[in-house]
Order: C-alpha cells, then sequence, then structure tokens
C-alpha cells in the first residue's frame, strides 16, 4: 500500500536543482538589481534636486515616480519606466482584435504569429518612448533651475531624448529577459520593486505627519485595518475559480478501460491577474502627464476652457477620475478575458467534442460553446467587478481617515504588490512540483 511521507530537506534540494529553479531566481534577482543600478544614472545637464522637491509636492508626478521606483524623480535615465512598452503592449492587443492580419497573427500562425506581434510592440515603444521623452523634456524646459547653469540647451534637449529613449528600450529588454528567462511576469516584477522601493518613503511621510495629531494615529490604525482586509481579499480573488465539470468517456484498448473520470476545467474569477490594474493606470496617466505639461504653457479662451474641462476629469484626485479608472479595469478585465488561449469557448466545446467529453446536460458542439460563454461572462464579470471595488476601497479610505500619504500606494500598488507576490510564488511552486514530483510519495 502506498503511503505518503513529508519531503526533506534533501528531497527539497534536489527538486530546486532539477527544475532549474536556482538559475531562474538568480537571473531574476540579478535583473532587478541592474534595474535599480540604472535608476542612480542621472540624464546629463539635469537639476535633480530641483524636480525631485516638485515632484515630492505633486500628487500625479508622486504616483508617476512610484511606478518607475524613484527613477522620475530622480530623472535617471530609466525615468520613463516600463510605461512606454505597457502602453504599447496595449495598443498592439488592441489592434489584434480589429485588424484581420494582426488578428490572424495571434491565433493562426502560432509562434512565428507571436513573434512577430512582439516585434511591433518593440518598435512601437521606441515611438512611444520618443514621444514621451519629447514631451517630458518640454515639461522640464519650463520649470525654473531645472537645467544646470552653462550647459547648452539644444544638445541637453537632443542627448535627453537620446537617453530616455535608450533607457526605456532598455527597461523593456530586462522585462522580456526575466519572462524569458526568470520566474515570473518581467513588467509586473519591475514595477512591483519600484514600489517596494518607495515604501520607505512613504513611511516616513505617514510618520511626520502623523507626528503631531493623536488622532490621525489611531486612523492610521484604521487605515492599516481597512488594508489588510483588503489584501484578504486580493487574495481570495486570485485564487477564486469557478470549476465546471467535465464528463469523459470510457475507452477500451485490449483488455484494459482507461478514462470515464469525471474532471473539471477551472476558471479564473480574476483571469487577468494584476494585468488590468496596470493596463488601467497606463492610459489614465498618459492625458493626465500631457495635461500636465500642456498646463505650463499661458492658455486662454476657448482653449483655456477646454484645458480646465479635461484637467477636472484627468486629475488623479477627483471623483470622474476614479470613476473612469473603476469603468476602465471592468472593461479591461473582460478585454484580457477575451484574448486568453484558454478562455475562447468556441476552442474549448471543439476540444470537448473531438474527444467525446461533454458537460452533464449540454449537448455537445454549440450548446457547449454557448454554455461556456454564459459562464465565462459571469464570473468575469463578477471577478471585474470585485477588482475595480477593490482598487478604490483603500484610495476612498484614505481621505476619510486623511491619511493621504499613503495615496499612491494605497490604491492601486497594493493589489499590484499582493497579485505579483501571489503570481510568483504560483510559479515557484509549479517549478517545484513540476518535476521530481514522485520523491513525495512512497511505494
Amino acid at each position: 500500500m502506498a503511503t505518503m511521507r513529508m519531503p526533506t530537506t534533501a528531497d527539497l534540494m534536489s527538486m530546486w536543482n532539477a527544475s532549474g529553479l536556482k538559475e531562474k531566481l538568480i537571473f531574476t534577482f540579478g535583473m532587478l538589481v541592474l534595474f535599480r543600478f540604472g535608476i542612480h544614472l542621472p540624464v546629463y545637464g539635469i537639476n535633480n534636486t530641483a524636480f525631485a522637491n516638485l515632484a515630492a509636492q505633486n500628487n500625479l508626478l508622486g504616483f508617476l515616480d512610484l511606478f518607475t521606483g524613484g527613477a522620475l524623480g530622480k530623472v535617471s535615465i530609466f525615468a520613463l519606466g516600463i510605461g512606454p512598452y505597457i502602453t504599447s503592449s496595449i495598443i498592439i492587443q488592441l489592434m489584434a482584435v480589429i485588424i484581420p492580419s494582426l488578428e490572424k497573427l495571434q491565433k493562426e500562425e502560432g509562434e512565428a504569429g507571436r513573434r512577430k506581434l512582439s516585434q511591433y510592440t518593440r518598435i512601437f515603444t521606441v515611438i512611444l518612448a520618443v514621444f514621451q521623452a519629447v514631451i517630458f523634456m518640454s515639461y522640464m524646459a519650463h520649470l525654473p533651475n531645472a537645467i544646470n547653469a552653462g550647459v547648452n540647451h539644444a544638445m541637453f534637449y537632443v542627448s535627453s531624448v537620446v537617453s530616455l529613449t535608450a533607457g526605456s528600450v532598455l527597461v523593456m529588454w530586462l522585462s522580456e529577459l526575466i519572462t524569458e528567462k526568470g520566474i515570473g511576469n518581467g513588467g509586473s516584477l519591475i514595477i512591483f520593486a519600484g514600489i517596494l522601493a518607495g515604501i520607505p518613503i512613504y513611511t516616513q511621510r505617514t510618520a511626520q505627519l502623523i507626528s503631531g495629531d493623536p488622532v490621525l494615529g489611531w486612523n492610521l490604525v484604521l487605515l492599516m485595518c481597512i488594508f489588510f482586509v483588503t489584501m484578504v481579499f486580493i487574495v481570495i480573488m486570485q485564487e477564486a475559480v469557478r470549476k465546471v465539470i467535465i464528463v469523459n468517456p470510457k475507452r477500451q484498448v485490449g483488455n484494459k478501460v482507461y478514462g470515464g473520470v469525471n474532471t473539471f476545467i477551472p476558471f479564473k474569477l480574476n483571469p487577468g491577474g494584476v494585468m488590468p490594474i496596470i493596463f488601467a493606470i497606463a492610459i489614465l496617466l498618459f492625458p493626465s502627464t500631457v495635461l500636465s505639461i500642456i498646463g505650463q504653457a499661458h492658455l486662454t479662451g476657448t482653449a483655456e476652457t477646454v484645458f480646465l474641462f479635461l484637467n477636472k476629469i484627468f486629475n488623479p484626485s477627483g471623483l470622474t477620475y476614479y470613476a473612469i479608472y473603476f469603468l476602465m479595469i471592468v472593461a479591461l478585465t473582460f478585454f484580457y478575458a477575451s484574448i486568453m488561449p484558454n478562455m475562447q469557448p468556441k476552442e474549448i466545446a471543439d476540444n470537448l467534442k473531438k474527444y467525446g467529453s461533454s458537460i452533464p446536460g449540454v449537448k455537445p458542439g454549440r450548446p457547449t460553446a454557448e454554455a461556456l460563454d454564459k459562464i465565462l461572462t459571469k464570473t468575469t464579470f463578477i471577478g471585474a467587478m470585485a477588482l475595480g471595488f477593490i482598487a478604490l476601497v483603500p484610495a476612498f479610505a484614505s481621505y476619510a481617515t486623511r491619511i493621504t500619504t499613503f495615496q499612491g500606494i494605497g490604491a492601486t500598488s497594493l493589489i499590484i504588490m499582493v497579485g505579483v507576490a501571489l503570481d510568483l510564488i504560483n510559479q515557484i511552486r509549479t517549478h517545484l512540483l513540476a518535476r521530481n514530483y514522485e520523491t513525495f510519495l512512497k511505494e
């Protein structure tokens, strides 16, 4: 009779080495260290102190600085961060749904088609990086004392745009290397590392805020409790699945009968993980950044009226912004679910019919596809609404408790940190169990 024993240290070390997990973790850590090193390499001719003080006072710049791991505040070569790459990925994925030729590359041409789409994403990343670098340098040119004295402005402008673009491409390359040769999603981990690096700064600001007001100390305790409950709900939502029972037919091969055991298809409640949050932030921060730069100009008349209207809508501290943010999270969750290969009702139904499997009480073929589509729509809707509400609760809690120093870290970063950490743990667990799993069982 087979008995189960607990894995020993030797078993775990054997699995660690056999699965190649050690090399992947070391590689991932090395790439993140390289990214953190690049954050401290400033762009030539910039007065870092002047811009760092401005970033600390401006909510939008502070929020952008959080997602670049402090690179924006230091005006380093990585000041644009992973933003252009994420925005480019969103646009290419959207275009793949609209343009038939791109859709064919994604769905019908396999790995070769995906490589072409990746190449298009890289090219568009460079275009976006140049555009954002030009806008950012235009913004810097209007700031007093932002450029060091004696620096040739024309030379400074060209070299800065080139440096920022090259830095953004390098971050993209590091991200792809982590995804390909390391553990986890490279883009998410780079954002994760940046958020972690910003926590000490947010903690220091919060300590200064509550030091003179005992009431705010109790508000901070309440806010931390809300953050903790939010994290619990994030974990529950990330791990929740809807299991669809599948009846498998029996097959006789010689004198032996195989199959006949019921299985299930797991559909995640939140199939996109943290990506809808990251996508929504990347999309919304783009118009906010452009408007903040336009605001440096002296507008009059109709132009000023339009600017004030748009600025009110995309102001990160306004209710309209959060309403758009919520709707974008819901829409992007549905979009992300629609492009995932393992969540295509028609393909799943065709595969079930091919192997003679079926859902109890549902006819094979089109009825199965329709039933799966209803199930996926309901589960994705629940997941999208839950993700949207979870993203808003910490933000409103920060306003209610008057602890606004955690505004950036609480509203969206909390979800990203927990989601990325869970994804990383699941991938490590998969690598550990992928090989040598028989060492856990003893005949």
